[in-house]
């Protein structure tokens, strides 16, 4: 096991590379840069000042040069000065990460919760109505928007009923009951369209498992219809399931960007927005370079969970 993690992690690096590459070029295609917006439309300042400028951020030298003094300082574990408010970019993520985390966390948590159940029922109800009802929600969930479910839940919770906080992000340590209400209507919004894609594959997974030989065995055995969906069918069932919340979980990192800019939480997802209409290229590259790496580490998390779930998977 340690071998294929480590193997899994050496794979990793060329993968890394080329999206630092990927990134580093596509910041430099956003019109103007960080001098440019720091001077503005009206900025009095001639164009020997701005070359100065200019020097200083290191954007007068090559375009490859830039990349290398910036891949170097990334390598040794200084991923670069913010431009805007001179802090180092792995502080700023820091500073924001326990707020994405936590979104992530309780979007998960909240589509797990609803979706397993949900495909377990569909799947033994499979062919009823109550089958029916649960795609046709799970269709649905899946065909909205993130941002236009959150919207109209701030619409009809928030504004129109008060059940929920739509004002400013409080921490947890401040206030864990407001914190956790800050996070409900987010996290919702955010885990509607997961929870439909695992109540989908749930659905899949049992109804494959429930047509094997093992589980017909263990109901002529004169086992209970609980016993057998729970300690024969649904460990065999959530192995492709966890396939799925893993991706999921990597993809809901970089996805709280919209639902972030909605309910105003000061996560990673804003300040990569933020950044973008600031042209601070040091903290986007590090923004979506630790999103790659998180992406990476959770699916190498996910078949290392195989070899628990599953005892016939064995890696070399």
């Amino acid at each position: 096991m340690t071998a294929y993690i480590a193997r899994r992690l050496v794979q990793a690096i060329p993968v890394l590379i080329g999206i630092s590459i990927v990134v580093f070029g596509m910041t430099r295609l956003i019109p103007g840069d960080a001098v440019d917006m720091m001077i503005g439309i009206e900025g009095q300042v001639s164009d020997e000042q701005r070359q100065e400028m200019r020097a200083l951020f290191g954007f007068d030298q090559p375009l490859h040069i830039q990349y290398l003094n910036w891949a170097q300082g990334v390598v040794t574990g200084n991923m670069g000065i913010s431009m805007r408010t001179s802090q180092p970019v792995d502080y700023e993520i820091a500073n924001r990460l326990p707020v994405t985390l936590q979104l992530t966390f309780l979007s998960m948590f909240f589509a797990v919760l609803i979706a397993i159940p949900l495909g377990i029922i569909a799947a033994i109800k499979s062919g009823s109505r109550t089958e029916a009802g649960v795609q046709s929600v799970s269709l649905l969930a899946l065909a909205t928007p993130n941002f236009f479910l959150g919207t109209l839940l701030i619409l009809f919770t928030s504004r129109t009923f008060g059940w929920f906080p739509s004002a400013s992000y409080v921490s947890f340590t401040d206030d864990p009951w407001r914190n956790m209400q800050i996070f409900i209507l987010p996290s919702i919004a955010l885990g509607a369209a997961i929870s439909a894609i695992i109540t989908r594959m749930t659905r899949s997974s049992m109804l494959e498992i429930l047509g094997r030989e093992y589980v017909t065995t263990a109901r002529a055995k004169g086992l209970s219809e609980r016993v057998v969906i729970s300690r024969h069918a649904l460990k065999n069932a959530l192995i492709p399931v966890i396939t799925v919340v893993g991706v999921q979980t990597g993809q809901l990192l970089g996805g709280v960007i919209i639902i972030e800019e909605v309910f105003n939480l000061p996560g990673i997802g804003r300040l990569a927005v933020q950044s973008i209409e600031r042209r601070d290229y040091p903290v986007i590259q590090g923004v979506v370079l630790f999103v790659a790496v998180a992406f990476v580490l959770i699916n190498l998390l996910v078949d290392v969970l195989y070899a628990y779930l599953d005892p016939r998977i064995r890696y070399n």
